[in-house]
């Protein structure tokens, strides 16, 4: 993964992570890699990867078995209402974006249309 120097390490790799689980590629109360599995994969100091295992458990995105591992959290409406909230931010971003690039609504609407007719979304 290459990392934008803007955005903390730790914060990138959540977002990773989170993106996985909504998607379906992490399912609910599967066991995530150990801390120096995760430092591994992603190549950070395993100190960052047991702060991505913190703040994510403070988010209740996952918990942790003491002994056992971490887990994916078990609440598969959590999760849906998380991947909800995350495309509503990609889209109010996307939306900010092409306003503060001069397009209008009908602008922005055509370009969704044009996008949708090229990508895989037919």
């Amino acid at each position: 993964m290459k990392f934008n120097i803007s955005i903390p390490v730790y914060l990138q790799v959540i977002d990773c992570l989170k993106k996985r689980m909504v998607s379906g590629a992490i399912k609910p109360g599967e066991k995530l890699p150990s801390v120096r599995g995760l430092s591994e994969e992603f190549t950070i100091n395993p100190n960052t990867a047991t702060r991505v295992y913190h703040e994510m458990e403070l988010m209740e995105l996952c918990f942790t078995k003491r002994g056992i591992g971490t887990f994916v959290t078990e609440d598969a409406e959590y999760i849906e209402a998380l991947r909800y909230k995350m495309a509503d931010k990609l889209i109010e971003d996307c939306l900010k974006d092409l306003s503060d690039l001069g397009f209008g609504r009908e602008e922005i609407v055509k370009k969704i249309e044009e996008g949708e007719e090229e990508s895989c979304l037919k």
